[in-house]
């Protein structure tokens, strides 16, 4: 008897719940992401930090009593006090004021190189994976050529010819910065157009661009927004290394790159001049990988329901 109750108890709790996922309010693909990337911490934390670094890029500077090129001659190389929360550089320049005009120029071309690289990358590679035949294989000799050659590569020779500054270093990154995201993009193209609801809707004749639309791209978007997370470090730190080389942004302009080049120098006396830009740098690209994994669990449509 007691058996029976024990079995009779344990049915009672699986059928609870299942009413209870049953009853589960319905959550739309982005708010069961959002859902699931506010339970992921690590990604959650990485989201805080990219919105307080954005957040003090655009403000900071606005409420301070400096600009990034005003001189305090009494203050050069000065460490962290009252006056000067991040110490100052060699030329007596605040260094909190331009460690947040820097982070504006930072993340600003990792952005746009990423969105850039991001749509070029998954048009290409969509058409290819769509119509395949002769577009496909002449798109991916191309591709297969520029990627045998490390891109920091090409991306220095183009800055040698088209010069230094914001607009160049943007052109230079998005030369080959696509490639990766074409072969992506093709990949997941290819297999999902051979799914029953694309393969319908072309026996219904619906036009490909109504298919490439409604069907393509919200299959792989997730998948694109977590890409696009993870190729934002890669842009900040490229665009660093060029401008700590002497091929990125010039004088009066200022990035994370510039300030970690100017401080090298004093790196023996003021280690805080190359410390402080690179402790931002760091956890930046630490932030954005952190978050770029969690999206990368969000948007998996596996995990959808199993939690």
């Amino acid at each position: 008897m007691a058996e029976l109750n024990k079995e009779a108890f344990i049915i009672r709790g699986k059928d609870t719940t299942r009413m209870e996922n049953i009853s589960r309010p319905s959550l739309s693909f982005w708010q069961d992401a959002w859902r699931r990337l506010r339970k992921n911490r690590s990604a959650f934390i990485g989201l805080c930090i990219v919105v307080l670094y954005a957040l003090l890029a655009i403000f900071a500077p606005m409420f301070s009593q400096y600009t990034q090129s005003q001189m305090d001659i009494n203050a050069r190389s000065a460490f962290i006090s009252s006056a000067h929360w991040l110490g100052t550089d060699s030329t007596g320049r605040d260094l909190w004021v331009r460690i947040w005009m820097g982070a504006r120029v930072s993340l600003s071309i990792g952005l746009i190189a990423a969105v850039v690289n991001m749509c070029v990358g998954a048009v290409i590679g969509g058409l290819c994976g769509y119509y395949g035949g002769k577009l496909d294989m002449i798109v991916m000799r191309i591709v297969d050529l520029l990627y045998g050659i490390p891109s920091l590569i090409i991306t220095i020779l183009v800055m040698m010819v088209l010069g230094k500054g914001i607009t160049p270093l943007i052109v230079a990154m998005c030369v080959v910065g696509w490639i990766g995201t074409c072969r992506f993009v093709r990949g997941e193209v290819y297999r999902i157009k051979e799914q029953d609801f694309v393969l319908a809707a072309r026996v219904l004749g619906v036009p490909d661009f109504k298919i490439i639309i409604k069907h393509m791209i919200p299959n792989i978007l997730g998948m694109l927004v977590t890409n696009l997370c993870m190729a934002i470090p890669g842009a900040i730190f490229q665009e660093a290394f060029l401008s700590y080389i002497g091929l990125g942004i010039t004088p009066p302009d200022c990035s994370w790159g510039v300030i970690c080049k100017e401080g090298i120098q004093y790196l023996r006396y003021s280690p805080h001049q190359v410390l402080i830009p690179a402790f931002f740098v760091c956890t930046t690209m630490l932030a954005l990988n952190l978050l770029g994994n969690g999206l990368r669990d969000a948007v998996d449509p596996r995990l959808r329901g199993t939690e």
